[in-house]
């Protein structure tokens, strides 16, 4: 069943529910009003016929047909014994002439009111005294109240079925109207599964409908930003595994060779071998970063505690092998004992040291210091550009500029992933005198 069609449902039903309790008030309302004011009317009547002079005096309680036949009363007089005066027939004038009658003849009551039938046709019977022992017994058809009820009830149907009609007409128009723009996202949804458009549909209005539609268009534009980060990420990965990969390949066929034609000389083949070392290191760590990346969460956690200046003095130490000549890390850090994934803090702090070593001068220094659980790294290099710097840390972002320098551009995004998995934060800054000031926070205590 459709939204709309539920919609319509909905509103037939609740309005049809208001509908049935209104009509049902109104009717016992006017009804017990009816019924009231006919009780009023036909009580004062009996006593105002009963304090006539005219009554009294005829004695053999003989009516004029003419009385009667002006209107739909039937009266009759009753004695404490029982005895009756009616133009009616006895056995007529008995269904409606009982005890509560015969009790305010005898003074019992001081009146009775009631409901009684009458040849089929229900009267409401109403009876005063008109002496010590004698009652006056007034009979007035209730017909023409149920005929103004049932008339009632009719209307009230009637427009209750209208009502519920109409409601349905009026939540099919709501539905479809306003469920347009959800109609729209999802024929929006359905062309991205089927054909990978990621156009965005047209917003019109300012209600909650227009921000989902807003919102489903930002979900559009990130789609495909990360599509296509993701493919330069393809494309910067098959460069990056290209090249160590084809160096290492050159490096072994040249040992190759070298061993079938007598080998090489002992300093050449220690650098070849030296350098098939780095080709292989530089290929795990790029591995290494992709699978990180990959995966939402590792497949278990590690949590040890730790002494995060020795995993920084380690990591400065392993990248000081690898770097250029001339260059200079330089470690001040205090200790700062925390719990944390060993595997995870070190491939973090290592990325961050790589990339200031990478993009620093030939010679230059890069500066590390770890106070208060504050690790920060700066190197003398260009900086990062205003337009870079909220995206560093995004997973698979590069700059221009990186695009002709080694690396993959995942290096500071599992910075960022650590510190977030820490309970930390990473953060990306200039210096006043030049150079980019990676910072990662965590939480700990001093050692």
């Amino acid at each position: 069943m459709s939204l709309a069609t539920r919609v319509t449902l909905l509103t037939s039903l609740a309005v049809g529910v208001t509908l049935a309790v209104a009509s049902v008030a109104v009717y016992i309302t006017v009804r017990g009003e009816l019924e009231s004011s006919l009780d009023d009317s036909l009580l004062q009547r009996a006593r105002t016929t009963a304090e006539t002079t005219a009554l009294a005096s005829i004695e053999d309680r003989d009516f004029p047909r003419w009385t009667l036949a002006a209107t739909d009363v039937r009266i009759a007089v009753v004695s404490d014994q029982g005895d009756l005066s009616s133009y009616d027939e006895t056995e007529a004038v008995r269904q409606y002439v009982g005890g509560n009658e015969l009790a305010v003849a005898a003074a019992s009551k001081e009146f009775s009111l009631r409901t009684a039938s009458i040849d089929g046709t229900r009267y409401r019977v109403v009876a005063v005294p008109i002496s010590p022992v004698e009652a006056l017994v007034l009979a007035q058809s209730l017909e023409p109240t149920y005929g103004t009820l049932d008339q009632l009830a009719l209307v009230a149907w009637l427009v209750g079925i209208a009502g519920v009609v109409l409601a349905g007409f009026a939540g099919w128009a709501v539905a479809t109207n306003g469920l347009r723009p959800v109609r729209r996202l999802t024929e929006a949804a359905e062309r991205v599964a089927a054909t990978d458009d990621l156009a965005p549909i047209v917003v019109t209005g300012d209600d909650e409908l227009a921000r989902l539609s807003g919102a489903f268009n930002k979900m559009l534009r990130a789609l495909g930003a990360s599509r296509l980060r993701q493919s330069q990420l393809v494309a910067d990965a098959g460069h990056e595994l290209r090249t160590p990969l084809t160096s290492l390949r050159t490096n072994l066929e040249l040992l190759t060779q070298a061993e079938t034609s007598g080998g090489l000389p002992a300093d050449a083949r220690a650098e070849l071998l030296s350098d098939v070392r780095a080709q292989i290191d530089e290929l795990s760590t790029l591995v290494g970063d992709l699978v990180e990346l990959a995966r939402d969460e590792p497949i278990q956690r590690q949590v040890e505690p730790l002494d995060l200046a020795e995993m920084v003095d380690a990591a400065a130490g392993r990248v000081r092998r690898r770097a250029a000549e001339g260059v200079q890390i330089v470690v001040d850090a205090e200790p700062w004992l925390m719990m944390g994934e060993p595997v995870l803090l070190e491939r973090a702090v290592t990325n961050m040291l790589d990339n200031a070593v990478k993009w620093g001068p030939t010679g230059a220094r890069v500066l590390v210091d770890l106070h208060r659980g504050v690790l920060t790294v700066r190197d003398h290099g260009p900086g990062i550009a205003a337009r870079d710097l909220p995206h560093v840390f995004d997973r698979f972002y590069r700059s221009p500029e990186a695009r002709t320098m080694p690396g993959s551009g995942l290096g500071l995004s599992i910075v960022r992933r650590t510190a977030e998995r820490h309970g930390g934060r990473a953060s990306a800054a200039n210096a006043p005198d030049g150079g980019a000031v990676l910072t990662l926070r965590l939480p700990g205590r001093p050692g």
